[in-house]
């Protein structure tokens, strides 16, 4: 069986991966999900956090748990994230996936893989606040109705501000996760071609001949389809043990 590393995206934490977790574990799998600095039950943690931060909690996972041959997963935003560790620890790691998420080269922010006017709106919910954080925007997200009340209002109201710097500062890789297996999960369920913020990542992904799956759900398929999101992450598994 396999161990994981699974990191959250956006505003969220380790909590919203926690029934996919149960699945995985259910299979004979070891699961981590670690929350990062200053989000989820980790919010009290302020200060200037940076992704370099970011980066460094999930290192620290590793260094703790005395873990490797690991898979380490990233949703969304979180591809800045586990990119930034595996370029650190590839020799610790099995595979990389990433989960309808972001795939950045050397020298890239988030915010240079965003539309400007996406940028901009986060930029200016930022100024809105003291704190340099963005207040998670659910109207974008997940407006109401979108989906089901009773899976998106505990959802939202367990969001926490995303510190700005972590959307605007770069990533600097060596090169050095290059051999690392890797695949991306892409949720294809209502896309709209103009607003399709992940479509470039997924395109590259399957320029470069990663394993490439789809869910037919919304971006968050930790919260719609856990159970597919499971079943795909022990498909991988598979692949990276083949």
């Amino acid at each position: 069986m396999a161990t994981f590393v699974i990191v959250h995206g956006g505003w969220g934490g380790g909590w919203e991966w926690t029934p996919v977790a149960r699945l995985l574990r259910d299979r004979g799998h070891d699961v981590f999900t670690p929350t990062l600095t200053g989000l989820g039950e980790r919010a009290h943690l302020g200060g200037d956090i940076h992704l370099a931060d970011h980066v460094e909690d999930v290192l620290a996972v590793f260094t703790f748990e005395e873990i490797r041959d690991v898979i380490l997963c990233g949703h969304s935003s979180s591809g800045m994230v586990i990119t930034g560790a595996a370029d650190r620890i590839p020799e610790l790691l099995k595979g990389l996936v990433y989960v309808d998420a972001v795939t950045p080269a050397d020298g890239q922010a988030l915010s240079d893989l965003m539309p400007g006017e996406f940028v901009e709106l986060l930029e200016a919910s930022a100024r809105e606040r003291s704190d340099g954080k963005i207040a998670y925007p659910a109207e974008l997200f997940l407006p109401e109705g979108s989906i089901p009340a009773e899976l998106r209002d505990p959802y939202v109201r367990r969001t926490r501000p995303q510190p700005l710097s972590t959307l605007t500062e770069p990533i600097r890789l060596t090169g050095a996760a290059a051999k690392v297996p890797s695949a991306f999960i892409r949720c294809v369920a209502e896309l709209d071609p103009e607003a399709d913020l992940l479509g470039p990542s997924a395109a590259w992904a399957k320029e470069q001949g990663w394993f490439y799956r789809e869910l037919d759900t919304l971006h968050d398929p930790q919260l719609l389809a856990p159970v597919a999101t499971a079943q795909t992450l022990h498909e991988l598994a598979g692949e990276f043990s083949s």
